[in-house]
């Protein structure tokens, strides 16, 4: 694997506990984002290195920058369709147009804007995004907030061969972690490493209500 891990007891001490918060992994270049897939799609992408096959580009595919969070909704692959876990390396720029254009799902989670301009925005949107309670590895909820990106038309074309630098199929690395999960040695998991993510973009962090956090730039 390509991706960087640790201890996640020894991560857990350093990471936010409560807020927005884009954790992931990521260099000047790239960020990496998960993604879950029943087999054909899953193998599809790592042989070919771009989204094709049985990949619909005519739907809206979610992109978690957050490991754990990735593992929440799939039940750490085994749940059905989602069997393949990839570990996408996304090119840094792609992930900041993806959120300079994206809507928020929710009204309530919008500032500074009225219901109406929020629905007009969200039904001309190609990209959707949304804060949800991150969880701990055993599924628990927990007070910080992790990010997930919906994309669609020209944005998922382009998500699918362009903006990608390299696709990982870490579904074994997967399995291994979640039989710690299972016989409860949380102290042998381990986890991509992970810290917060904010733009130098003032306005977009705003937006994004990454305040009061150190920029990455």
């Amino acid at each position: 694997m390509k991706i960087i891990v640790k201890k996640y007891k020894e991560q857990i001490l350093e990471w936010p506990r409560s807020g927005c918060h884009i954790m992931a992994q990521y260099d000047d270049e790239k960020i990496i984002v998960y993604q879950a897939y029943r087999k054909e799609i899953g193998e599809f992408a790592v042989k070919n290195q771009f989204f094709g096959g049985g990949f619909s580009l005519n739907r809206m595919t979610w992109i978690k920058p957050n490991f754990l969070w990735m593992m929440y909704r799939s039940g750490w692959g085994t749940k059905e369709g989602q069997e393949v876990t990839l570990a996408i390396h996304l090119k840094i720029d792609a992930f900041h147009n993806y959120l300079k254009n994206a809507v928020y799902t929710s009204f309530e989670q919008t500032d500074g804007i009225s219901h109406d301009q929020w629905r007009n925005e969200l039904e001309n949107s190609k990209i959707r995004l949304q804060w949800d309670p991150d969880h701990d590895p055993y599924g628990a909820k927990q007070e910080r907030r992790a990010i997930q990106i919906g994309l669609r038309d020209h944005f998922i074309r382009s998500f699918a061969k362009d903006d990608i630098l390299l696709i990982e199929n870490i579904s074994q690395f997967v399995k291994e972690q979640h039989g710690f999960i299972q016989s409860k040695h949380l102290e042998n998991l381990i986890t991509p490493v992970e810290k917060p993510f904010v733009f130098s973009d003032e306005a977009l962090n705003k937006k994004l209500k990454l305040i009061n956090q150190y920029a990455h730039g």
